[in-house]
């Protein structure tokens, strides 16, 4: 058994290599055992590399180490890199795999591999105990995998097509591993042209579809356009609101797939909704676009049988039970179709000339007046009591939303994991740019601790030119704030958040909604059992309170080692004299900073009134 000397060409060099020249910037690690090799390029990288390596990011956990690669490759739409270990890291970052893949988040996973030589017969034989307890039988089917790493000499061409699959359409996580045999092989050094190796190009609207669609949304009374994952890609937003401005009755409802994809400036914004919407039961021609849950049956649904949708993955293929029951169904990308879409619609005259007419005026008419009367309503809602009322007035989520709005630049970004919550933060932060909303894209909650710090870190990265990936960051990007709920707070791991936060410099304020526990499972029981015995108890009974309260700052500030400003508040006085000196943490100290706001009590036990006005509320906004 020999080590590995100064100069050797090994795999795992060769791997690191293969995702720098693929354009991975950052790599998010958690090592084990299985790792001597990759240890050992990492520091032959450093030393001989020097701004041709991929930066490495240490994460003391998996969930944490994925959710930062997912808002960094979400924000940047390019893939990054997470290695974990063996068959426990794996199973450490499952929930944020869920994610990024319902996100369709490109990501590169590596994990190791228990040695599988015993007595030295290759370098990177077993040399520990931990060896034979982490030799599963079937490693990969702890997450879906697409290759193996077998053999070094083919190693770029195996992450090459792992990431080719990251990047297509629909784009998500992939998995490599590779026993520490394989990663230890020594072999020549050599090169890929990567231009051979670039993702699927977008797919297109055949001719007909295009034809069929453009009619149907001039003809229709009241279309509405269901869309959401179209914001992943920017171009996209700004191609829906060009359809927008040419279809004057045209709405759009943004379902709140991932990032926000419509701007709730436009008109024909709805804004944000779970799948609940009074429009999609009025409408007479719905178009549904890279959409995962358009409606929610039990609880609306159209009227309408014109129905069309355009998706990266009409079939679902993730789903064992999906169906919407559309008169045509088109495998095609977002941006491509609208712009297809655009320009039927601008080069064809007698479409041009019905668009003018007088029904298409007064929708026109009608359209805006309606968005003024829902602008309105959500400026009423988030506005401040008299200063006479503020230090006894509690805090509620559409106040709060509305100061932050106030109080923060207006570039900032938000990453948003705020669960029941959801739809009271989006009317009011009221998003307008692409990419300045990012919420979880799957149910597996603690995301947003690890995807702020990750969108973050991107924005610093390519704030510079040429892009600088130094030790210090420079907190020259956008800024970021994380708005989580209490319960999905502590799933985020805040112990390893708080600690890279600080050991990386990436500075996010964080604002905690706390209402004293988990209220969505109450929600779900009340909207199957309204009157069984769970609606007649607290959240104590039910098993879903916090109550007595972690000091939620309190532990990001410990996990910081003192480099995190923490707070919290309980009236409106209170957050208007706490709120702006978070903020100057974040921009002008380079720390995050941590608030905890204490919801009034009227949004902690949620009665059978209050889901069914919550429902109708998401429905009317």
């Amino acid at each position: 058994m020999g080590s590995m000397q100064r100069g050797s060409y090994t795999t795992s060099f060769a791997f690191f290599e293969a995702i720098w020249e693929a354009g991975i910037t950052h790599v998010f690690v958690n090592l084990g055992s299985d790792h001597p090799s990759i240890i050992e390029a990492m520091v032959k990288g450093a030393n001989e590399k020097k701004g041709e390596f991929p930066r490495i990011i240490t994460c003391p956990n998996e969930m944490v180490a994925l959710s930062m690669a997912d808002g960094f490759a979400r924000l940047t739409r390019k893939p990054q890199c997470v290695i974990v270990h063996v068959d426990v890291g794996t199973q450490g970052l499952a929930a944020a795999v869920h994610n990024a893949s319902c996100g369709r988040a490109p990501v590169l996973i590596f994990a190791g591999l228990s040695p599988i030589t015993l007595e030295g017969e290759y370098r990177g034989s077993r040399t520990e105990y931990i060896h034979w307890i982490q030799d599963v039988p079937d490693q990969k089917q702890i997450v879906a995998q697409y290759c193996e790493i077998r053999f070094g000499r083919n190693v770029k061409q195996i992450v090459n097509r792992a990431l080719q699959f990251a990047t297509s359409d629909p784009a998500g996580p992939v998995y490599l591993y590779g026993t520490r045999e394989a990663m230890e092989e020594e072999i020549d050094p050599y090169q890929l042209d990567q231009a051979q190796w670039h993702s699927v190009e977008p797919a297109a609207l055949p001719e007909s579809g295009v034809k069929t669609i453009a009619e149907a949304l001039v003809e229709a009374k009241e279309p509405l356009l269901l869309v959401g994952y179209t914001g992943r890609n920017e171009d996209s937003v700004h191609a829906a609101a060009k359809l927008a401005d040419l279809i004057p009755g045209l709405r759009v409802l943004d379902t709140g797939g991932s990032d926000m994809c419509f701007p709730a400036n436009h008109p024909a914004s709805l804004g944000l909704r779970y799948g609940v919407e009074e429009h999609i039961s009025s409408a007479d021609m719905i178009l549904v676009v890279d959409c995962d849950i358009p409606w929610i049956p039990t609880q609306c649904k159209p009227s309408t049988k014109k129905i069309y949708h355009i998706d990266v993955d009409p079939l679902k293929q993730q789903m064992p039970v999906f169906y919407i029951n559309a008169l045509a169904r088109y495998k095609a990308d977002s941006h491509t179709a609208f712009t297809q879409l655009t320009n039927y619609l601008t080069s064809t005259p007698s479409l041009q000339t019905t668009l003018c007419d007088p029904a298409h005026i007064s929708a026109r008419e009608s359209r805006q007046h309606e968005h003024n009367q829902r602008t309105e309503s959500r400026t009423e809602a988030g506005r401040l009591p008299p200063e006479s009322q503020l230090s006894t007035t509690s805090i509620n989520p559409s106040t709060l939303a509305a100061q932050l709005r106030t109080h923060l630049p207006p570039t900032t970004i938000f990453a948003v994991e705020a669960v029941t919550l959801t739809g009271f933060i989006a009317d009011q932060i009221a998003p307008i740019l692409p990419k300045t909303w990012i919420n979880c894209g799957g149910g597996g909650l603690g995301w947003s601790g690890g995807g702020a710090l990750g969108i973050k870190l991107a924005s610093d990265y390519y704030s510079t030119s040429p892009p600088s990936s130094s030790p210090k960051n420079t907190n020259s990007g956008s800024f970021v704030c994380q708005i989580v709920g209490d319960g999905t707070f502590l799933f985020s791991v805040p112990g390893s958040v708080y600690w890279i936060s600080q050991r990386y410099n990436v500075p996010i304020l964080t604002i905690v909604l706390n209402n004293k526990g988990w209220n969505a499972p109450r929600r779900s029981l009340l909207l199957v059992h309204p009157d069984g015995e769970g609606s007649k108890v607290d959240n104590k009974a039910l098993n879903i309170s916090f109550e007595p309260t972690p000091d939620f700052s309190g532990i990001a500030k410990a996990a910081a080692g003192g480099r995190c400003w923490a707070g919290c508040v309980r009236s409106l006085a209170e957050l208007l004299r706490e709120l702006p000196g978070a903020v100057r943490a974040v921009k002008e100290e380079g720390i995050s900073a941590v608030l905890e706001v204490k919801l009034g009590d009227e949004l902690v036990d949620m009665t059978k009134e209050d889901v069914t006005d919550a429902v109708k509320g998401a429905s009317s906004g």
